[in-house]
């Protein structure tokens, strides 16, 4: 089999974006997690999130944050197109610092959230959520 110059860049070009795009896309998310957190260390307790292990449907998927004493949750979902799913934020008077809601998510990824707390640190927690059927057009 023969291959043109063309058509030997293109597969070159196409072989490059297949591991280059989800490095990116992983960068992105460390990126807003940074933003968020101003580079600070994050602990892995003091948020509980909860997701279904296997959601049947990418387009409406059931997520809980907790993170008592927290003043923002920030939730990212690592394989979107678009990773930034939620903020919430919370002020003194909140009888709670929990939210549930549904999102959208392109494929099977990690959910995260990362919680700022009262006393200035954060804390973060991530679910790996299986998806069947992509909600972003898969």
């Amino acid at each position: 089999m023969e291959f043109t110059r063309r058509e030997t860049l293109a597969i070159g070009g196409a072989a490059a974006l297949t591991f280059v795009l989800p490095f990116r896309a992983n960068a992105a998310v460390e990126d807003l997690v940074n933003e968020f957190t101003g580079g600070a260390e994050l602990a892995d307790a003091g948020v509980e999130l909860t997701a279904p292990e296997i959601a049947e449907n990418g387009n409406t998927v059931p997520i809980e944050v907790a993170a008592p004493g927290a003043s923002a949750i920030m939730v990212l979902a690592a394989g979107n197109p678009t990773p930034p799913v939620a903020t919430f934020n919370f002020g003194p008077l909140a009888a709670s610092q929990a939210a549930s809601t549904r999102i959208r998510l392109a494929g099977t990824q990690d959910v995260i959230a990362i919680a700022k707390l009262a006393d200035g640190s954060f804390a973060r927690s991530a679910k790996t959520v299986k998806v069947t059927i992509g909600g972003c057009g898969g």
